[in-house]
């Protein structure tokens, strides 16, 4: 029996109507406690309603708020609880200050797997760690529907394990063409993985356009 997995990146955050700030907290922190927009609240809300997250088996978030605040939509309407595992968070980029993030680092990260700075992550790391998570997830619930909310380059680096991913070109599985690489918020894949835990199927689901 196949298992789905829908991997979704979190709706629109706060930071849309971040003005001035003026704190002591990390980067990092700053990252993990940023909630949705008010327009992400409501379109996590429409998508989580769409037939195609109808009987969801579980749910899973990163521990970051936007993920869980994305997640909570789609739990509530399954009637089900999020399960947090930080394995499935955001790349950490491994700087204190925004102005110390070379221009051209998320190219060197998705060409060069164990490029990071810092005290950051690499694309090998978040990979690894994605995957082993993922991995948990399928073999507890083999034969079900499962949601997983996550990031888009943290997804985008797991999805390495199986496609050709490019930073800003076209996403391959077996020579085939399933996104087009320009991410938007709530971008979700479906993928189908066989009692074998090997991937059959990808689908880049377009539900917010």
């Amino acid at each position: 029996m196949n298992t789905v997995i829908y991997l979704i990146r979190h709706s629109e955050p706060f930071k849309v109507h971040r003005g001035i700030t003026n704190t002591n907290e990390s980067i990092l922190m700053e990252n993990e406690k940023s909630p949705l927009s008010i327009d992400g609240e409501k379109l996590a809300e429409k998508m989580a309603l769409l037939e195609e997250f109808k009987n969801l088996d579980i749910v899973y978030s990163s521990n970051y708020v936007r993920a869980m605040s994305t997640a909570k939509y789609f739990s509530s309407v399954n009637n089900l609880k999020v399960n947090i595992d930080d394995r499935f968070n955001e790349r950490v980029h491994g700087i204190n200050s925004w102005n110390e993030l070379p221009n051209d680092f998320e190219m060197k990260q998705f060409e060069d797997e164990d490029y990071k700075i810092g005290f950051g992550e690499s694309q090998k790391e978040v990979r690894n760690r994605m995957y082993e998570s993922l991995i948990e997830v399928i073999n507890k619930n083999h034969g079900k529907k499962i949601a997983i909310i996550s990031h888009s380059t943290a997804i985008a680096f797991l999805l390495k394990n199986w496609c050709k991913v490019y930073y800003n070109k076209a996403y391959t599985f077996e020579n085939k063409i399933f996104f087009d690489g320009k991410w938007k918020y709530l971008e979700t894949f479906k993928l189908i993985f066989n009692e074998n835990n090997e991937l059959v199927n990808i689908i880049n689901i377009n539900l917010n356009n």
